[in-house]
């Protein structure tokens, strides 16, 4: 590449020296410009070729060569002729360059009128003009003599030699570079141009299938996936009138790669050659007909759109062919999946394409009343891709012939594969106004989804869209608005976000809070929605999305869940330094954590970022997260978080993106929303895969409060009336209970769903509707009857293209194609006895002998196109990577379910003619033919039997971009185009270099250094189980060109393919697999083998004394028994890899104690000779390594003293100490097992199961599990034997409950059981006086591999464990043994301490999500110990509850604040209250500062619950009425509410309401609220929404910074002098009682905090002083007491004084 960068430099550097030579010749001006004489025919000789492949020589490619005779003549001034005399076409598929052209004779008949026909065009100056051609002359041809004049094309200068401009040409209006010079002793003029395809101000270039795609322009920076550039060369014999052109040649190059191009990559190449031959005398003429307007030089798309690159099909009569593939399709795929059925299914969407709508309607007439072809079409038509398919889909649905699930269905597929055009953007309005279609919900939905897609991609491909596409969703938008239609609203959009039209932007900003006076109104969810359907705006324009998004994110009196995905969608559009740093700033002023938490979490995450386009954001996102608190990272998961994980290779252009979104509000288990989306990088563009939301508003509350809250007129008026006393108390809207989820595809909404009451009501009447009925019993009437029916779902699954002309006029297409057929036959038959009754009920299916016979057959072909080349509707020369999968997965059952007798047996029959399960097939060829010879078609692999790679050293690095290879014996100038066009060096200046000619010897001697063959790699791995009678089989094959160079494109290039195949194992046939299961009293009938206890024990002695003599004798062997050997004897090789010089040799698996134990055994005896030094030193290396990490990551822990808890056994009266190495426990378990080994002689089994093989000659193979109860020792035991008559290998597990607190079971297995043994115990005690749980794992011994597996494990739950904040001690405990001790440290907390045998971690109050059943929860669950779900509820609930504490004048709020404050003497304050419409309960205050005592009064549930002290002790009342303590617990007789003793006070317990717990003493009082509850709580206790910087907020909303004022205004104000409560005092608004001068002018002040007074008439006996804010007002201002002061409360602070508020009052007899 270096060589021929320097070429080029030189050789434009030299012509640039001859500038003052380029225009004179003999003193005298000469024209460069191309001329031709009127009356003259000028002849040229015309070859072409386009061929296309891999750079290196010796490997197959594909193309074409066109060679011709080219006249041209003048037939006016500027209008002239030409026309192909002679014209050849040939064809290639070879190897290169050893094989020849191929001549295409037929096609060249074919075309031959076509290609004759002479052209006029217009030309001056060099300039190619209008093109005109008859009618019958196709684009195809057409485009063949635009390649020609496009070598005529030149623009030349008379000022300049050197020059740029962009000029148009066939690919398009592309950058070209002019160099002219002059050989002055030839008298000839040279001139070069050179085009850079990837600069184009107009590309000619067709993309299908990536409408839904996204430019990377940072990803190119990096790197190319294409690039393509083109040289031309001209020698001329200059003259005065005009230049002739005596020689013309041009090479085109384009390079592709998926993964980058400098990492290898394919190429496509085009060459020109034109020669001068001679000039007759006699004009050329035009032929008799309408020479019509063509368009330029340019190329014309024609058929080749319709036409699929993977097949090329002679369509003479479309209507028959669809139906001879219809019937192909239908006969092949009925047992099975025919295996080459997606290529069919491509042909037949490729035959709808051609065909005219009015066929297609016929075909759908003929067959829409025979079920299977009616699918085949119906699965067809949306693949089409056209118009035709939605008007197919709209006038088939509203003319009833298309059900509604099969118009879903296929309008879903159709609208994401039609070409977006006006026509189909039309149909598919047309059919989402439809009546029918409005009253189908799903369908209208995806057909209003679709609308919003089908812009998208029409403005995707024209920029200059039409408003009018949007204008009536728009109106749409303005009727939902006026008529409160909220649902309506939120569809339109989401129309609107799917068509990202910029236009929306107005629309959506009227539903927006701060934008338009109606979307103040509105719904949270639909303001969310308006903000998320900026998305797709700002892909457009993102400037004006993020005017929208900051404004909307600065406000901080809107909902913080709407600011937060404001925050979302303003990062998506990739925002600037300024306003990052914008952001940063108001993040750190932000009072709401919620909101500052996301911003911080999102920049945060930002930062690590590494994908091209978001470089620049993470820079900026770095800056601005050392602006903000580090602290904000220190916040609990209950507030929002963003999570961003992303990889991105620059040198493959590769990358992946994953993000998801957390949005709280109220620091609620649950969370607001959820929202995750993933983004793919590929080939410099970039796709959002798939996005998937999901909202939870409402949820939790719905599951967990009381379903209907009792709708008495006493309850609301008690409710209203304390409400009322409140001054300017707003409250919050209830949440509706509410889900909601949203999925997106590629940016697209293709489907949503909302969930609410009315849904689930509907949906659960449709379940037990009569309807739903009588279609499950018409189901089961089938299925008794016999019923067998095949499914096949074809579907093509991608389609992507790019097509691109290349300077011969040929298209070159880079093409990816997926299709896939599905099949499914069924065979259900059943029987039952008795026989089911006219009034069936399910439960008759519980007393009944049911039998059922079952055959299934799924099977699935799958072919997946790669293709590069020529591709048009005549010919094709393409070089194809194809990958066939093939699976089928046959099964035959026969099943008998007694269920009386509880006698449950399956059978598993054989099936027939089935092998091969599953193949896969990928392999590369070069093809060509033509329509006119398709049996004459040639395909070439990739990569031919007797290549040979040319020996050459590679790269040190795998990743090197710089790797080349010489391809070519000499330097091309497309080559160094491509070079110069992929580094451009415009400002470097070298000097002149001369290139010597390479020598032919050294040519010759590289060809001679060969490599060798390339080989393919072939493995076979067999593993064969003889008892159930099955041999599998892999086999793998793959040869491919990644000797050559080793990098993806060309590992994947050549011919792999993968097998796998189930054969019968050698040996007895086997007949079928039985499984049967027995239950109850009649499991001893079924048992097979019994296990003599007497014959195992001396068979047992015997083995330990040959052990004991084989240690004596021979102590530096292994010791195995006699069986064990002859066990291992009959054990075959393992399995082993073989080639073609090899031979293989499966692997048998003869019994369950080979896998298990023999083989183990094996292994172990021959590991020394198997297993080198050096894999010994890397398995030790490696599990040092761990362990260093294991230490490191634990330093900081490994100093603690590890933790230390004393378990104590709990017995079943009470605690009592046990001594630590008492093993009474262990003894009585030992008795119990030592008492009876085996229960099978003392008890019969409960269960018996039986999986067995029956073999031909009847002898037992299979497995028998048996599991027995001895009630009498509370003891289960499972015996797991093998049926062959000589095999003792077993898995015994027991398990006993040795009392109500200790659980202990051992596991043993091996032969009798005896091998390896494990033990492991539950047990229930107390550390100290604090209840714990201890569980404890022992064994004897372990197989090896079992021991390697656990050390792993062990490894990472200790760096899991460091990494979750445990500490971690190295210390050496007991062998063999784990043990984890759990104890109680609190209701919400536990010490934990895991003590392994190398290791000890521990954890002190680790916090967990349950309130545990212990101390004051244990009493309190009582009331709900008949139901398990509320007793979980409630253990759930009282974890997660918010508390708020008051002791004396001190609050301590749900959020942890501290509020100190004097309270007003006997006035009532609201602690607590449900502060939504439904206002579920209030907790009132109450101070006697005289007595110093509170007391609470509860409203809830339509009663009144005062709480109080009484002789210094708790008192409480229900109604006014006493309840002594001897009475409590008092539970409510309708509602879920109870009062009970709670150590020294009362508590009263309501979690159904919201109310968790109000507890009461005379030293405190709490109030704990659900977590459902946080965030729609007020009073003094707060919101319990986690806003602790927001905590002092009065009944209006305002917020104060006084803590006096905070609580002084959630004092219900007294009406009058004389209210029982001897509470004397109002609050008001107060006027400051000095005049002041502000903004210049004497004013007078009023308080817009309201002020605790005592009321007319009284008297204050105790004041305090408090800070207020103060709005003044000029002091001439008259203002209406009454009318002014309502609206105080609302203006604004102008400064803030100290003023006196009233404490106590007393009033006087005459008060009013």
């Amino acid at each position: 590449m270096n060589i021929i960068l320097q070429f080029v430099i030189a050789f434009e550097s030299k012509m640039t020296l001859s500038y003052s030579y380029s225009h004179y010749s003999a003193g005298h001006q000469v024209k460069l410009a191309p001329e031709f004489a009127v009356g003259n025919t000028y002849t040229y000789k015309y070859e072409a070729f386009l061929m296309g492949g891999l750079p290196e020589e010796g490997l197959a490619r594909a193309g074409f060569k066109i060679r011709s005779k080219v006249l041209i003549s003048a037939l006016a001034a500027d209008t002239f002729a030409m026309k192909l005399l002679e014209p050849q076409l040939f064809e290639y598929s070879g190897i290169w360059p050893k094989d020849a052209f191929i001549p295409a004779t037929k096609l060249t008949s074919a075309l031959s009128n076509q290609l004759l026909t002479p052209l006029k065009f217009e030309y001056a100056n060099g300039v190619v003009g209008k093109v005109f051609a008859p009618a019958g002359v196709s684009a195809s041809v057409l485009n063949i003599a635009r390649g020609v004049l496009n070598i005529f094309q030149m623009n030349i200068k008379k000022t300049a030699n050197v020059y740029e401009l962009q000029e148009p040409g066939v690919q398009g209006v592309c950058k070209t570079r002019y160099v002219i010079t002059e050989d002055a002793k030839a008298e000839r003029v040279l001139l070069t141009k050179t085009k850079d395809l990837n600069h184009c101000q107009e590309k000619i270039m067709k993309d299908i299938g990536l409408a839904y795609t996204e430019r990377c322009a940072e990803c190119r920076v990096r790197g190319n996936a294409l690039k393509g550039a083109a040289a031309f060369h001209y020698v001329m014999k200059p003259s005065d009138t005009g230049a002739l052109i005596l020689e013309a040649s041009s090479t085109e190059l384009v390079q592709f790669s998926p993964i980058n191009i400098l990492n290898g990559a394919a190429q496509m190449e085009a060459k020109q050659s034109l020669k001068f031959l001679e000039i007759q005398k006699v004009p050329l003429e035009l032929i008799k007909a309408d020479y019509l307007h063509r368009g330029d030089v340019r190329y014309e798309f024609g058929s080749e759109l319709l036409q699929t690159p993977v097949q090329l099909l002679r369509i003479t009569n479309a209507e028959a062919q669809i139906v001879e593939i219809l019937n192909h399709m239908v006969d092949n795929n009925v047992a099975t999946v025919h295996e080459d059925a997606p290529l069919k299914f491509i042909e037949l969407i490729q035959l709808m394409r051609s065909a005219k709508y009015e066929i297609i309607e016929s075909l759908w007439s003929q067959f829409k009343s025979r079920v299977t072809h009616r699918e085949w079409i119906r699965n067809a038509v949306p693949a089409i891709g056209t118009h035709v398919a939605l008007r197919f889909i709209k006038e088939k649905f509203l003319a009833g012939e298309l059900t509604s699930p099969e118009a879903t269905r296929s309008l879903a597929v159709a609208i994401h594969m039609v070409t977006a055009d006006l026509e189909a953007i039309k149909l598919l309005r047309e059919l989402a106004e439809s009546k029918k279609v409005m009253e189908t919900p799903v369908l209208n939905e995806i057909a209003a989804l679709g609308y919003g897609s089908l812009v998208s991609k029409y403005c995707t491909e024209n920029p200059t869209c039409p408003v009018d596409l949007v204008r009536p969703v728009h109106e749409l938008v303005t009727q939902a608005v006026s008529k409160g239609d909220i649902n309506e609203l939120i569809v339109t959009l989401k129309v609107l976000g799917n068509a990202g039209h910029p236009s929306s932007l107005k629309p959506i900003l009227k539903v927006l809070p701060i934008f338009g006076s109606a979307g103040a109104s509105l719904p949270l969810r639909v303001h969310i929605e308006g903000v998320l359907a900026l998305r797709n705006i700002a892909k457009r324009e993102p400037k004006m999305v993020q005017e929208v998004a900051i404004q909307l994110f600065m406000d901080r009196a809107l909902h913080p869940e709407l600011r937060m995905v404001a925050a979302i969608v303003l990062f998506e559009t990739k925002l600037p330094m300024g306003l990052v740093a914008t952001l940063a700033d108001a993040v750190l002023r932000e009072p709401n954590l919620q909101v500052a938490s996301l911003v911080y979490s999102y920049m945060k995450a930002m930062t690590r970022s590494t994908t091209p386009d978001f470089v620049p954001v993470a820079a900026a996102c770095n800056v601005g997260v050392k602006i903000l608190s580090p602290k904000l990272n220190r916040l609990s998961y209950r507030y929002s978080r963003a999570l961003l994980v992303d990889g991105f290779s620059s040198p493959w252009m590769v990358g992946a993106a994953a993000s998801a979104f957390y949005v709280n509000d109220a620091a609620t288990v649950l969370p607001r929303s959820i929202m995750a989306k993933a983004r793919t990088y590929l080939a410099g563009a970039y796709a959002d895969v798939i996005e998937v939301g999901v909202r939870t508003e409402g949820i939790q509350e719905a599951l967990l409060k009381v379903q209907e809250l009792p709708n008495n007129t006493d309850r609301i008026t008690k409710m209203k009336s304390v409400l009322k006393a409140l001054s300017e108390w707003i409250a919050q809207p209830s949440s509706q209970p509410l889900a909601s989820a949203h999925v997106k595809l590629f940016g697209q909404e293709i489907a949503f769903a909302t969930v609410n009451k009315e849904v689930v009501d509907q949906l659960m009447a449709l379940v037990t509707g009569p309807a739903v009925q009588a279609i499950g019993r018409k189901a089961l009437d089938a299925v008794l009857a016999g019923t067998k029916f095949n499914f096949a779902e074809p579907m093509l699954v991608a389609e992507v293209r790019r097509i691109l002309p290349t300077v011969v006029g040929l298209p070159m297409e880079l093409s990816f194609y997926t299709s896939s057929v599905l099949n499914m036959a069924i065979e259900f038959q059943a029987t039952v006895s008795p026989p089911i009754a006219d009034k069936f009920h399910p439960s008759q299916l519980l007393k009944s002998d049911i039998s059922v016979k079952a055959a299934i057959s799924p099977s699935v072909s799958l072919y997946t196109y790669a293709v590069m080349g020529v591709n048009t509707a005549l010919a094709q020369a393409v070089v194809v990577s194809r990958a066939r999968i093939y699976t089928i997965l046959p099964a035959r059952i026969e099943a008998r379910l007694d269920m009386i007798k509880g006698n449950f047996k399956f059978e598993l029959l054989p099936v027939q003619g089935v092998n091969k399960i599953a193949s896969a097939i990928v392999e590369t060829f070069a093809v060509a033919r033509n329509v006119e010879d398709l049996a004459a078609a040639k395909i070439t692999q990739m990569i031919p039997a007797d290549f040979r790679p040319q020996s050459s050293k590679k790269s040190s690095s795998r990743y090197s971009g710089m790797e080349s290879s010489r391809t070519d014996d000499k330097v091309s100038l497309s080559l160094c185009v491509l070079c110069l066009t992929t580094f451009p060096q415009s400002n470097i200046v070298l000097s002149v270099m001369s290139l010597q000619p390479v020598s032919s010897e050294l040519l010759s001697d590289q060809r001679r250094k060969m490599g060798k063959l390339i080989k393919a790699f072939e493995k076979r791995l067999c593993g064969e189980f003889e008892t159930f009678g099955i041999k599998a089989c892999t086999v793998i094959e793959s040869r491919n060109a990644a000797s050559i160079r080793g990098v993806p494109l060309y590992a994947v290039i050549g011919k792999h393919s993968a097998f796998i195949e189930v054969t019968p194992a050698s040996g007895p046939a086997i007949e079928k697999v039985e499984i049967e299961i027995q239950l109850g009293a009649k499991a001893a009938e079924k048992i097979i083998k019994v296990i003599d206890l007497n014959q195992d024990e001396g068979i047992l002695e015997d083995k330990r004394v040959l052990m004991k003599l084989k240690k004596i004798l021979a102590p530096g062997q292994k010791n195995r028994t006699s069986s064990s050997s002859r066990s291992s004897r009959s054990i075959s090789s393992s399995v082993s890899s073989s080639s073609k010089s090899s031979s293989s040799s499966s692997h048998k698996i003869s019994r369950m104690d080979d896998v298990l134990d023999l083989t183990m055994k094996k292994s172990k005896l021959q590991r020394s000779s198997r297993r080198s030094s050096s894999s010994k030193s890397s398995l030790r290396s490696s599990r040092s390594s761990s362990s260093k990490s294991s230490r490191s990551l634990s330093s900081s822990h490994s100093q603690q003293e590890p933790l230390e808890m004393n378990f104590t056994s709990t017995r079943q009266h009470g605690l009592s100490v046990i001594p630590r190495n008492s093993q009474s426990s262990g003894r009585s378990f030992e008795a119990i097992y030592n008492k009876a080994k085996y229960l099978a002689k003392n008890v019969a089994p409960n269960v018996t199961i039986l999986i067995r093989a029956v073999r031909a000659d009847h002898k037992l193979q299979g497995y028998q599990i048996a599991a027995y109860i001895d009630k009498e020792t509370s003891r289960l035991q499972i015996i797991f034997a093998n049926l062959a008559e000589n095999n003792n290998w077993r898995i015994c597990a027991d398990g006993v409950r040795l009392s109500d607190h200790k659980l202990m079971a051992r596991i043993a297995w091996g032969i009798d059981c005896k091998q390896y043994v494990t033990e492991m115990s539950a047990e229930y005690g107390a550390v100290g006086q604090e209840p714990a749980i201890r569980w404890k794992l022992t064994w004897e011994n372990l197989p090896y591999n079992m021991k390697y597996y656990a050390h792993e494990m062990s490894e990472y739950i200790t760096r899991w464990a460091v990494q979750a904040g445990m500490s971690l001690a190295k210390v050496k405990n007991v062998r063999h043994e784990i043990k984890l001790t759990v104890a109680a440290a609190s209701e919400r907390s536990v010490n934990v301490v895991l003590k392994t045998p190398r290791s000890t971690i521990f954890k002190k109050a680790q916090s967990i999500p349950i309130s545990l059943p212990i101390g004051e929860t244990a009493s309190e669950l009582q009331a709900y110990q008949d139901s398990w779900i509320d007793t979980i509820s409630y253990m759930v609930s009282k974890a997660h509850a918010a508390e708020c504490s008051v002791l004396k004048d001190t609050v301590i709020t749900f959020n942890n604040k501290k509020v100190k404050a004097e309270m007003p003497h006997s006035c009532l304050q609201v602690l607590a209250q449900d502060s939504t419409r439904e206002a579920k309960f209030i907790v009132l205050l109450k101070r006697d500062q005289q007595h110093e005592q509170n007391m609470l009064t509860v409203k809830i549930a339509g009663i009144d619950v005062d709480m109080y002290q009484k002789d210094s002790v708790a008192a409480v009342k229900v109604d006014n009425a006493e309840i002594l303590v001897r009475d409590l617990p008092y539970r409510h007789p309708s509602a879920d509410i109870q009062i009970r003793q709670s150590g020294e006070g009362i508590a009263l317990l309501a979690p159904k309401f919201g109310l968790q717990e109000v507890y009461f003493d005379r030293d405190v009082q709490k109030v704990k609220v659900v977590d459902w509850m946080r965030g729609q709580t007020s009073g003094l206790c707060g919101k319990a929404d986690g806003e602790f910087r927001q905590e002092l907020r009065m009944p209006n909303t305002r917020l104060t910074k006084s803590a006096v004022s905070f609580a002084h205004s959630w004092v219900l104000s007294a009406e009058s002098c004389r209210d029982a409560t001897e509470c004397h005092m109002k609050l008001d608004s107060v006027k400051l009682e000095k005049q002041i001068i502000v903004h210049g002018q004497e004013s007078k002040c009023f308080s817009v905090e309201p002020v605790l007074r005592c009321l007319p008439g009284c008297l204050p006996l105790r004041t305090t002083t408090l800070s207020v804010g103060f709005h003044c007002l000029p002091a001439d201002t008259l203002l209406n007491r009454s009318e002014g002061m309502s609206s105080i409360f609302e203006k604004s602070v102008d400064l803030r004084e100290t003023t006196e508020a009233h404490l106590a009052c007393r009033c006087t007899a005459q008060c009013a």
